[in-house]
């Protein structure tokens, strides 16, 4: 049955502006998003059926042109939503966290890197560089490498704090195995990073493993 013959209260559209959007599902929300269904198929249980096969809607959000276009009714405008959607929440995450103390907010730090890197499919450094206050004045992609490996050097890392004038530095990457736990090359690279920046007057003040899920931090190790 078609969306437009349910009870008006059931419907999402109708069910957001009178409930508001965190009383909808998940479907139902992307229902919204997607307009419509297939032949036989109303959009919630299109909807329904795609997070049910990527395993989650996050997931669907964050799966590439060519998964998106494998589904029965999905497209590159689909993608291109999807897309749109996930920089949006990127973008309003970072200004959440840009010209503020960085570590009196560390679950929106934690949610921004995820959404930077944790999605992508070969391992991304980032530097956030911060000021004197610990405010985030710059985030600096530093490398991009294999599956599992990217090739990051000293002297990338400190001419980018020195460009930017920053005073201390987080780094992040991603492992895409989606396993936080620091491997003994993170840490040798991150012990040589610390001292290399030491002799510059410059903090290395944490380095985040990050996955989509999750995210560890090598201070609260004490591997740094």
């Amino acid at each position: 049955m078609s969306i437009k013959h349910w009870p008006q209260n059931d419907r999402p559209r109708e069910k957001l502006l009178n409930l508001g959007a965190s009383a909808l599902s998940d479907a139902e929300l992307l229902a919204i998003l997607l307009r419509t269904g297939t032949r036989g198929i109303s959009a919630v249980d299109l909807a329904r059926e795609l997070i049910s096969q990527l395993g989650s809607l996050r997931a669907l959000l964050e799966a590439d042109c060519q998964q998106i276009c494998q589904y029965h009714g999905m497209g590159i405008a689909s993608y291109t939503q999807f897309a749109v959607i996930r920089e949006i929440s990127r973008r309003m995450l970072a200004e959440k966290i840009y010209c503020r103390p960085i570590f009196t907010q560390p679950a929106v730090v934690a949610d921004f890197l995820r959404l930077h890197i944790g999605h992508e499919k070969v391992e991304v450094c980032v530097a956030l560089l911060l000021n004197q206050r610990n405010e985030l004045m710059q985030t600096i992609e530093l490398a991009r490498g294999t599956i599992n490996e990217a090739r990051v050097y000293t002297r990338e890392v400190a001419t980018a704090a020195l460009k930017h004038h920053a005073v201390s530095i987080i780094l992040a990457h991603n492992h895409p195995g989606q396993s936080t736990m620091p491997s003994n090359g993170d840490i040798r690279f991150t012990r040589e990073i610390k001292a290399a920046l030491n002799l510059l007057d410059i903090r290395l003040l944490d380095h985040f493993i990050v996955t989509a899920e999750k995210i560890t931090s090598m201070a609260e190790l004490n591997l740094m």
